[in-house]
């Protein structure tokens, strides 16, 4: 069975899109290059990710990394998985600032994993994207957006495109230089010449979002 390697070569994606797409190289060059992601390359825990992403949801970082703080001493462990979240009752994990909505999906996480139905590292390099999407997102809390990110971010695959992102969309108005913001289909349609590397295309219309909008800060993503 094949496997899909973590990261790709981000001066030959640079090349491949410059080439394909005039407007979007214009930005690129202005940009400049973007170096390839050190955590393509680390080992993590799936279901901790899934569990931190659900904590970050509608939070800003501050807020969600005490959040984290606080259940990360009540398991008593920096690992979040159904043994460890297992060690508190629902009360202590709602008096660390959990809403009840996260509790469940923290929960409903945990069953899964219980019953295998979360693949690991090794499974998953084995999985094409659609395949890891459609295994994770029946995870309570879990849409096809923080799948994507996890699977850019994390896991490193070279031809993930958002088309649901606020701000891909906005990135890619940008540089059509449009009236309007792209409906999600559209702008898969308009991504299809960015493959085999959306993801890198997806990582300059971010920045091309936020440089359009003059901002100081990038948003943190729930892979950060």
């Amino acid at each position: 069975m094949p496997r899909h390697a973590r990261g790709f070569d981000t001066e030959a994606a640079f090349a491949h899109l410059a080439r394909r797409d005039r407007k979007l190289g214009g930005w690129m060059r202005k940009l400049g290059p973007i170096a390839a992601d050190p955590r393509w390359r680390k080992p993590f825990d799936p279901v901790d990710a899934l569990a931190r992403a659900i904590l970050y949801q509608q939070l800003s970082g501050k807020a969600a990394a005490t959040i984290v703080g606080r259940v990360e001493t009540a398991i008593g462990s920096d690992r979040f998985h159904c043994d460890t979240l297992a060690r508190c009752d629902d009360a202590t994990i709602r008096g660390c600032g959990v809403s009840g909505n996260k509790l469940l999906a923290l929960r409903d996480l945990a069953l899964r994993e219980s019953r295998g139905e979360i693949p690991d590292l090794r499974r998953m390099s084995t999985m094409d994207n659609d395949d890891i999407v459609a295994a994770l997102v029946p995870v309570r809390g879990i849409g096809r957006w923080t799948v994507e990110m996890m699977l850019m971010f994390r896991l490193g695959r070279p031809d993930v495109l958002p088309v649901d992102d606020l701000g891909i969309r906005k990135g890619a108005q940008a540089v059509d230089k449009a009236e309007t913001l792209p409906a999600p289909r559209a702008l898969a349609e308009r991504g299809e010449r960015w493959g085999p590397y959306r993801t890198y295309a997806s990582l300059y219309l971010w920045r091309i979002a936020d440089a359009g909008a003059a901002a100081k800060a990038t948003t943190r993503r729930s892979q950060d």
